[in-house]
């Protein structure tokens, strides 16, 4: 048997951040994956976290495991998978360290992972994110650290772990006329701030107290801002926002909206979805597509080049044979 502590902490400690160079936000996500796994199993094992051993995460308890966390926690389906690519990555690190437990990293890595809809994303029109940005009040220390936070986040399309991780250095130009980022997947980019970003943020270093921490961003005791800190301001700030504009208090505003506003305004203003992608700095255009499913204007010029179909009128004759009616009627119950 095979005690699991230890390939669990060189996992975290050592595999993940030196010899894949994921960053410490991954680190994190993986972390918190099995925290909940361990203490699953040690429940449902009756044994201490420290006493659990490889073999005890079999094929059994960790689809147990994903049914608890979508049903018992109530995440959602992305969550479930974002679970289960953890726990893949985590056994394609034991296949090649414990021999032993080849076969039962190969069951738990063909576990599938299921399917997901693919919703329209949520936006806020221009009108909306006016009314968001004039929210925090620029009178106060924390309402010019809200307003600075939230013209980043919109501007550049950032994801809230690149906001709250923004150091003094990603701002090579005294002028703050560009950041540099570095984003998800170790992917860069150097992205322009306009002038009212500029002042925000001007307006923000130029209070922003002293501290240990090289971040920029700081909650009330000092320390760097968290991705629930950041959220948590930004619901206090869209019931504020509400006030002016009322339709956005009928949506759900969370950090990464921002981000999905400025892709559809970008794209609106360019319409050129590569744009797009480079913007956000995405890997692939693929993930950028999606700001086209939920563009209306995109549709209409679709209708505006195209006329309706001439479809001939005609009769539709019942298959004869048996197997072809038995697919027919699959097809149409599916």
């Amino acid at each position: 048997m095979t005690a699991l502590a230890p390939y669990l902490s060189a996992y975290l400690r050592e595999h993940l951040p030196r010899d894949r160079a994921v960053s410490p936000h991954t680190v994190k996500t993986y972390a918190n994956c099995f925290v909940l796994l361990v203490r699953f199993a040690a429940d449902r094992l009756k044994r201490r976290p420290t006493d659990l051993e490889v073999e005890d995460l079999g094929t059994d308890l960790i689809l147990a495991f994903l049914d608890h966390v979508e049903n018992g926690r109530g995440s959602c389906v992305r969550t479930r998978n974002g679970r289960l690519a953890a726990i893949r990555s985590f056994f394609r690190y034991i296949e090649y360290r414990v021999p032993a437990c080849l076969d039962q990293a190969l069951r738990i890595r063909a576990i599938p992972t299921k399917k997901t809809d693919k919703a329209l994303i949520d936006y806020l029109d221009r009108a909306e994110i006016k009314a968001l940005l004039d929210a925090p009040d620029p009178r106060t220390r924390l309402g010019t650290r809200d307003r600075a936070m939230l013209h980043l986040a919109y501007a550049g399309g950032l994801r809230v772990s690149e906001l709250v991780s923004l150091q003094q250095r990603d701002f090579p130009d005294r002028s703050l006329s560009t950041m540099h980022i570095m984003g998800k997947g170790r992917r860069e980019r150097v992205l322009p701030l306009w002038k009212e970003t500029q002042i925000a943020l001007r307006a923000w270093l130029a209070i922003r107290p002293e501290a240990q921490v090289s971040e920029i961003f700081l909650n009330a005791n000092g320390q760097p801002m968290t991705r629930d800190g950041f959220a948590f301001r930004l619901a206090e700030h869209v019931k504020i926002a509400g006030i002016k504009q009322p339709s956005i208090l009928g949506k759900r505003v969370t950090p990464h909206v921002l981000r999905h506003s400025c892709a559809m305004h970008t794209l609106a203003a360019t319409g050129d979805i590569r744009k797009v992608a480079l913007w956000l700095g995405h890997a692939s255009i693929q993930s950028t597509e999606a700001y086209l499913r939920a563009d209306p204007e995109e549709k209409l010029q679709i209708l505006a080049a195209h006329g309706a179909p001439a479809i001939m009128p005609g009769r539709f004759k019942p298959p004869s044979d048996a197997l072809i009616t038995m697919l027919t009627d699959v097809r149409r119950l599916a």
